[in-house]
């Protein structure tokens, strides 16, 4: 799992027939002292985060593996929102 913020979201004219009624958001990844590391991914949201929220989230075949049923065409899935983050020395 990684952490990441939402920073916005997506407008989708066509997706996956699969896909439809679900929500996709653009995730800010960041390291455990919240600083932004990599590129930003698009993700399937599982849990209603919105604008700004700290969330984790799953990639690659996790991502599809959240689901039940047939394995979704997605890369990156929202799992929680985060309500405290403490990191032990």
């Amino acid at each position: 799992m990684r952490l990441g913020r939402v920073i916005g979201t997506v407008v989708a004219t066509q997706k996956a027939d699969s896909l439809a009624g679900k929500r996709l958001l653009v995730v800010q990844p960041v390291d455990e002292k919240r600083k932004p590391i990599d590129r930003p991914v698009i993700a399937v949201d599982t849990v209603s985060a919105g604008p700004g929220e700290w969330v984790y989230f799953v990639e690659k075949r996790e991502a599809a593996k959240a689901f039940p049923g047939p394995e979704l065409p997605v890369d990156v899935t929202i799992l929680g929102i985060l309500d405290r983050l403490e990191i032990e020395p």
